[in-house]
C-alpha cells in the first residue's frame, strides 16, 4: 500500500532547513525521570530520561552512568539472529499520530545501532555516499511495540505486518515487515548524553503525553518470520517499572529569550 504522510510530523526539508545537521545540545539534567546510578558505570544505566518542547520541537534526552553509544552490538554478518542496541523513550502517544494504525500498540522513540542490516535507506548516515550500509550508526526510529509471549514470558516485540497485511504506515517507512518508521532525525551522542529533535506539526501531541526511558538490546529472529524483532535483554528502565511517568516540559521562544536577555544583565 501507498504509505500515508504522518500529520503530525512538518515536511522534513523544512524541518532541516530550520534546524540545521548539526545543533548545539545542552547537558541539561534537571526535570523529567530521574534513576540512581549502578555502582559500575556503563553505557546503559539510566540515570536520567527527559522530554522538553519549545514551540513545535521535541528534544528527547537520555543520560547514562557510562560513556553514550560507546558499546555496540558485534556483527554476525547476517540478517537473522542480528542484534541491536537501543536508547529508547516509550511514550503514551497513540500510534495513529505519527503514521500507523490507531491504538497499534506503544509508540516509542528509539535511537538504534545494529551493524548486520540497515533499515534508513533513504538516509547516509555514515556519509560514504552509500544508504545501505549504515545500520551500525547511531539512527533514529519509531516503533510500535506489543507484548508476545514468543520473544520470552512479558517480553515485546516491533510489531509485524503480517504476510498480505495492509496498516497504515508513514511515508518514511523502511520497507520491512514491521511498524517501524525511519524518520531520518540525527541523534547526537555526546559524554553521557544522548538528545535527539522532533519536529510536530500539532506540538499538543508531544505536550501532553508521558514517557519513560529504557535501554535494551534486540534481536532479529533467527528464522527470520514472525516475530520478526523482539526485545530479549532490558537493560534498564528510567522509572523501574515501565510506568510512563515523565511529563513533558514545555518552553517557548519568547520566554526562552526573556530569560537570557534577563541572564546577560
Amino acid at each position: 500500500m501507498k504509505p500515508s504522510l504522518p500529520s503530525a510530523l512538518i515536511p522534513s526539508a523544512l524541518i532541516l532547513a530550520l534546524l540545521g545537521s548539526a545543533q548545539a545540545y545542552a547537558h541539561d539534567h534537571s526535570g523529567g525521570i530521574t534513576a540512581t546510578a549502578q555502582p559500575k558505570p556503563t553505557p546503559f544505566d539510566i540515570v536520567h530520561a527527559k522530554v522538553s518542547v519549545e514551540n513545535n520541537v521535541a528534544t528527547f534526552h537520555m543520560a547514562v552512568s557510562g560513556a553514550i553509544g560507546t558499546q555496540q552490538p558485534r556483527a554476525g554478518g547476517k540478517l537473522a539472529g542480528a542484534d541491536a542496541f537501543a536508547y529508547v523513550w516509550p511514550t503514551s502517544i497513540n500510534s495513529y499520530e505519527l503514521g500507523f494504525d490507531k491504538d497499534a500498540g506503544i509508540l516509542a522513540l528509539a535511537v538504534a545501532s545494529h551493524p548486520d542490516f540497515d533499515d534508513t535507506p533513504l538516509f547516509d548516515e555514515n556519509r560514504d555516499a552509500n544508504t545501505g550500509n549504515d545500520g551500525a550508526s547511531w539512527h533514529s526510529h519509531w516503533v510500535v511495540l506489543v507484548p508476545d509471549e514468543k520473544c520470552g514470558p512479558g517480553a515485546l516485540t516491533v510489531k509485524d505486518i503480517p504476510e498480505g497485511g495492509k496498516p497504515r504506515l508513514p511515508a518514511t517507512w523502511p520497507g520491512l515487515p514491521l511498524l517501524i518508521d525511519s524518520p531520518g532525525w540525527d541523534p547526537v551522542l555526546n559524554g553521557d548524553t544522548v538528545e535527539i529533535k522532533v519536529p510536530f506539526a500539532n506540538a499538543d501531541i508531544i505536550k501532553n503525553a508521558s514517557y519513560d526511558g529504557v535501554t535494551a538490546g534486540l534481536r532479529v529472529n533467527a528464522n527470520i518470520h514472525a516475530p520478526l524483532f523482539c526485545v530479549v535483554n532490558v537493560m534498564d528502565v528510567a522509572s523501574g517499572d515501565l510506568s510512563l511517568p515523565g511529563k513533558v516540559l514545555t518552553t517557548d521562544t519568547a520566554s526562552v529569550k526573556a530569560a537570557k536577555t534577563k541572564a546577560a544583565k
